[in-house]
């Protein structure tokens, strides 16, 4: 289970000196607030749908590559499959409402809020720096808002998710990836 409250992780000396780029055009923010818990289930499962919105208020997106958001962000990562992005205190406790609705179901849930880091990319010039390092073609017209995909930036595998239109992207991490990937960000 993750700690409630502030956690300790090796991008504090990251978080004191967070990057903000205006002249740059972007922004790099670590999420510390973020917390993830993963989801498994059957999509075919009416019982499961139901139960999964029931506690997160709202559905979980079966369109491949896709996130819906509300009181949190949930991601589609396969077939079966979606990570749920909420806040880091109520990730525990989202996993154990998930876990008691699906308990009878062919289902798994996780908090695994201490193996990833969040991240948020905003800016101009967002998109630019992306595209340095990763291969997918982000042109608003392929790679919408509420897109999500996962792939490799800068030799890091990566959940992108365009959030907004500013444009704003969420990054998913490895913890053990996230000071590199941050210092890679912070270069580009």
């Amino acid at each position: 289970m993750s700690e409630h409250g502030e956690r300790r992780h090796g991008l504090e000396a990251f978080l004191r000196t967070a990057p903000v780029a205006a002249e740059a055009g972007v922004s790099i923010v670590v999420r510390s607030d973020a917390g993830c818990v993963n989801l498994r289930g059957n999509p075919a499962d009416q019982a499961f749908l139901a139960a999964a919105a029931r506690v997160l208020g709202q559905d979980l997106p079966l369109v491949a590559n896709t996130f819906t958001s509300g009181a949190c962000r949930v991601y589609w990562l396969g077939p079966d499959e979606w990570l749920v992005v909420t806040d880091a205190a109520d990730a525990a406790g989202k996993a154990a409402a998930l876990s008691d609705a699906v308990r009878s179901l062919h289902a798994a849930v996780n908090d695994v809020s201490g193996g990833n880091v969040v991240l948020q990319l905003a800016g101009a010039a967002a998109r630019d720096v992306l595209a340095k390092g990763c291969t997918l073609d982000l042109h608003p017209d392929v790679f919408p808002v509420s897109a999500c995909a996962q792939s490799g930036l800068a030799r890091a595998s990566v959940l992108l998710g365009l959030v907004d239109d500013t444009p704003a992207w969420e990054i998913i991490v490895r913890r053990s990836f996230s000071d590199y990937l941050c210092r890679w960000l912070e270069h580009s």
